[in-house]
């Protein structure tokens, strides 16, 4: 079985812990826990038939983008960059982090998810911002930890995403890496 490791990353309540919970054990707390350091979770999949066994680090969210721990990456096979849909501001940071990951460790597969579409009406985020993230050459979901919306789809997208961009090379292998 392949191994893989993918971060959440994104400013604090984006939904980071949130979309784990709702990924690892199909559950959703309305309560916010607030993540110190980092948690780790794992979760096996199958993609594309191949057998993934998942190492989901759940890292603390940071108002600065200096003070996220980009040093926690290192290792990563690719990252989910979440932003809360109704805080433009947590989008804006997010892309600024998004830069800095790539300046200190280079390309790493990734997906942007905006969470809380269950709250689309109260989103900042409108068609502009929408534009701006294309013309940033982002893949994109739109996601719900509370209702469980795209939330799979999120964490399949981007392992298919590492598997595909030869992420083979980042991430450690069981037995045979046919």
């Amino acid at each position: 079985m392949i191994r893989k490791k993918i971060c959440m990353v994104g400013l604090y309540g984006v939904g980071k812990t949130s979309l784990v919970k709702r990924y690892v054990e199909s559950m959703f707390d309305e309560r916010y826990h607030t993540t110190i350091g980092v948690k780790i979770d794992k979760k096996d999949v199958v993609v594309e038939r191949t057998p993934v066994s998942l190492a989901i680090w759940d890292m603390a969210g940071e108002d600065e983008i200096s003070q996220v721990k980009v040093s926690h990456l290192r290792g990563a096979s690719g990252y989910l960059l979440v932003v809360d849909g109704c805080r433009r501001s947590s989008l804006d940071k997010a892309l600024e982090l998004r830069a800095r990951i790539e300046q200190q460790l280079g390309p790493l597969p990734f997906m942007l998810v905006i969470n809380k579409a269950d709250l689309k009406h109260q989103w900042e985020i409108d068609a502009a911002d929408f534009e701006r993230i294309y013309k940033e050459g982002c893949s994109f979901m739109e996601a719900s930890a509370r209702t469980g919306n795209a939330v799979e789809a999120a964490f399949v997208g981007l392992t298919r995403s590492i598997l595909t961009a030869g992420g083979a090379a980042r991430g450690t292998a069981d037995g045979d890496d046919d």
